[in-house]
């Protein structure tokens, strides 16, 4: 089983949610994360070489962007965005992964 960590970054970026979006997204990140993080499905993927991070977990609208550290069991979460179409922001700027 891995360890969920925030950076503080991705926290301001959950706070930036309403109530019921942060739990959403909480449940969304333990239910899927906690075994196997480095398994793609149809809402995990492994990312290009980008500045964020190496993976990208889908949420309905929302992404949340992470890192694994398989030789601690440590899943890292970088940054939560979300999609407007098929424009993804991050902190409220326009993003390009």
């Amino acid at each position: 089983m891995y360890e969920i960590e925030f950076t503080p970054e991705a926290l301001k970026d959950l706070k930036s949610l309403g109530k019921s979006e942060q739990r959403e997204v909480i449940e969304a990140i333990e239910s899927q994360l906690k075994h196997e993080p480095t398994v793609e499905t149809r809402n995990r993927k492994k990312l290009r070489p980008n500045d964020v991070a190496e993976w990208e977990l889908r949420i309905g609208r929302f992404r949340v962007f992470y890192n694994v550290d398989d030789a601690v069991h440590v899943v890292s979460i970088e940054a939560i965005g979300f999609k407007v179409g098929s424009q993804l922001f991050i902190r409220g700027e326009k993003r390009k992964l």
